[in-house]
């Protein structure tokens, strides 16, 4: 019985050994690329900013068309909070997991408010008349969820000091253009000196006028929401 099994088990061996040493190797292909394309440098529009805050959040939209109204979901990610290096401006920018589409994308008002979500400590609705998510201005009520509730308190308090910023920003822009406007520095107008010569408003007034190009700046920071979906690979996540 014993030689039996040793017989066995010595053909077996034998099998094993033939069999390895008749499989064919693995042929290292290959292939070169037929087109060579170069690098393409691609923008967000978030180099010109500051990242405030970054949190892993789910977020979610009311939706008013629906019958009967619910909330749906929007989208799992990223939720960031920027502010932009010149301007100050601070705005939400959210992107969904691994495809980096944008759920979320507006500037955070003075009069935007957080409220708790159903009594979640760690659940926020607000609602915005300009978010531009979809490429175009739309008036949303979102709702964000974090992992706890700690994180869900960092959202607040950043979300409150960013609306406190952006108060004294747009302020200072009302100021600066009621300014421009009394002194006629206004469209790139030309005013005339006292020969009747046209003196441009540089000319005339360079601190005016500097702060003139500050507040046209700053005002059309406010419609430059849009970003384009070509544009926002940054990389795999």
């Amino acid at each position: 019985m014993a030689d039996e099994k040793f017989s066995m088990k010595t053909a077996l061996n034998s099998f094993i050994k033939k069999d390895q040493d008749s499989a064919p190797e693995s042929p290292d292909i290959h292939f070169e690329p037929i087109v060579k394309l170069p690098m393409v440098e691609t923008k967000t529009l978030e180099e010109d900013e500051d990242i405030l805050l970054c949190l892993r959040a789910k977020l979610f939209r009311y939706d008013n068309e629906a019958d009967p109204k619910e909330w749906k979901e929007r989208g799992t990610g990223e939720c960031k909070i920027l502010k932009h290096k010149k301007t100050g401006f601070r705005r939400i920018l959210m992107r969904r997991d691994k495809t980096l589409k944008i759920c979320a994308n507006h500037y955070i008002y003075p009069s935007m408010e957080l409220k708790p979500n159903c009594g979640s400590d760690r659940a926020w609705v607000w609602s915005t008349t300009a978010d531009f998510a979809d490429e175009e201005a739309k008036e949303e009520v979102l709702a964000i969820r974090f992992a706890n509730a700690e994180n869900a308190q960092k959202f607040k308090t950043t979300f409150d000091e960013s609306g406190e910023e952006m108060a004294k920003y747009l302020k200072q822009t009302e100021v600066m253009e009621k300014v421009a406007k009394a002194l006629g520095y206004e469209d790139g107008q030309s005013e005339k000196d006292a020969d009747g010569d046209v003196k441009k408003t540089s000319e005339t007034n360079g601190d005016t006028d500097a702060g003139k190009g500050d507040s046209d700046g700053l005002s059309s920071k406010l419609q430059e929401l849009k970003v384009s979906e070509n544009d926002k690979k940054r990389g795999e996540v």
